[in-house]
């Protein structure tokens, strides 16, 4: 998938988590190509240079249209900024353990998750 249009925009996200019963599926069974739902998790990996505002602006636009869960994982600082349904951000760090969909057995820090995308 390269891109999820709803709520009058198309977002390209790093990362788009669906729970399996909410996937669009053709009238055939198969997975759709286009996704016209917002996901239920995103996830944002800043680059070095981009714009932290640009980014968490998808994230504030995927939690108005239903996303229960974002992060955006800013390597320079060292930090995942995580919003949930309620919109609120706690930013994260070190040994802080990340939130993840409920039903999820995943247990991850934010060390975790950097140390796979620090070279």
């Amino acid at each position: 998938m390269s891109s999820c249009t709803f709520g009058g925009r198309s977002i390209v996200p790093d990362i788009a988590v669906f729970r399996w019963p909410r996937i669009p599926k053709t009238e055939t069974g198969r997975i759709a190509s286009r996704f016209e739902i917002a996901p239920d998790w995103v996830i944002e990996i800043a680059s070095p240079g981009q714009s932290i505002t640009f980014l968490l602006n998808k994230l504030i636009h995927c939690s108005q249209q239903g996303t229960s869960l974002g992060w955006l994982i800013n390597i320079e600082e060292e930090m995942v900024l995580v919003m949930g349904e309620d919109r609120r951000i706690d930013m994260l760090q070190g040994e802080a353990t990340l939130p993840v969909l409920a039903g999820i057995d995943l247990a991850l820090t934010v060390q975790d998750v950097l140390s796979w995308l620090v070279f």
